[in-house]
């Protein structure tokens, strides 16, 4: 629960960030895991994502990847792909590590409600045409009802549904239906303590709560969407700054099941079927600091400091030990 020692950190870390004169944190893209790198970038380039100009890596010990996943001697190879922000169109990036040289668990069958799941919202310009053209090429992995669009309540047209990557990170395709851009509209992350998740990444990290209602919702709609049947849910939606558009701000979207809690199981970063998000920070000794009194726990071999310059720690958070890459 959000308690002295959440809010004490608070008033430290909005000092620090008060005295930097930018905002304390800010989205700064995603990060997923994957088996097969050439048959995700296949995937992901058919949602609209461009492969970035590094193209896909050669396999290698790299030493700084090495200490930030706290797993000495493994061997991997990246692809940064990116699209635009459906917020501000700005640029938004997902990078995708394969890993090899060490045991995993395969954790790619899990839920859309799996605690410490992650997940993000892609609009298309037409989601159909869009699942239609994943089923054609075998790519189609969907969770909704009858592998098929889900008409919102009111809509009689499939407009929006889940489905997974071929590694089983979820993502949520929703039908373009306003003057707003396509692209990458929300990252999302199922919770299992609303007052614990509330508390570090609202009160702790400054995500404003976009809405005080949060009612519990159940029915058709909210199970179809996800191919399930009974489930009772709510949002908490949480602003916060775009890196690469500091003046918007994209949602964070923590999703709590009533009827679903359960042990996190265990898991770690080079697992397959995990993702994690990348947070910016003015300094990361401070808030990876104020982090773990707040309850997370810290992965990364020390504060790494990547190939590009940046200064990066990989941290769990205190709910369901949810993966945070922390970027200065």
């Amino acid at each position: 629960m959000r308690g002295a020692l959440a809010t004490a950190a608070l008033a430290l870390f909005s000092a620090a960030a008060a005295a930097q004169a930018i905002e304390p944190v800010q989205i700064d893209g995603v990060g997923r895991i994957v088996t097969n790198l050439e048959r995700s970038v296949a995937f992901y380039q058919l949602l609209g994502f461009t492969l970035d100009d590094g193209g896909i890596g050669p396999w290698h010990k790299d030493p700084a990847t090495a200490k930030l996943f706290a797993t000495p001697g493994v061997e991997t190879r990246e692809a940064a792909l990116v699209i635009n922000s459906n917020v501000s169109m700005g640029r938004f990036e997902l990078r995708l590590t394969e890993v090899r040289g060490l045991g995993r668990q395969d954790l790619s069958d899990h839920t859309p409600w799996e605690p410490g799941a992650t997940h993000f919202g892609l609009v298309v310009p037409d989601a159909q045409q869009t699942w239609d053209s994943l089923r054609a090429k075998g790519l189609l992995h969907a969770r909704s009802w009858g592998d098929a669009l889900i008409a919102p309540p009111g809509q009689t047209r499939g407009m929006l549904a889940y489905m997974t990557d071929p590694d089983g990170l979820d993502i949520e395709l929703i039908d373009q239906r306003s003057n707003r851009p396509s692209g990458l509209g929300h990252v999302g992350l199922i919770i299992l303590d609303a007052d614990r998740a509330r508390g570090f990444y609202e009160t702790l990290l400054g995500g404003q709560l976009q809405s005080k209602d949060a009612p519990w919702l159940k029915g058709d709609f909210y199970d179809s969407a996800v191919g399930g049947h009974g489930n009772i849910l709510r949002f908490f939606n949480l602003g916060f700054r775009e890196a690469a558009a500091p003046a918007a701000r994209m949602n964070l979207e923590l999703v709590e099941f009533q009827n679903r809690k359960k042990p996190v199981a265990r898991y770690r970063i080079t697992d397959r079927g995990l993702g994690y998000l990348v947070l910016r920070v003015p300094d990361v000794a401070s808030v990876l600091a104020l982090s773990l009194k707040a309850g997370a726990k810290q992965v990364s071999t020390g504060i790494v400091q990547a190939g590009n310059g940046a200064r990066e720690v990989l941290i769990r958070d205190p709910d369901t030990g949810a993966f945070l890459l922390l970027r200065e």
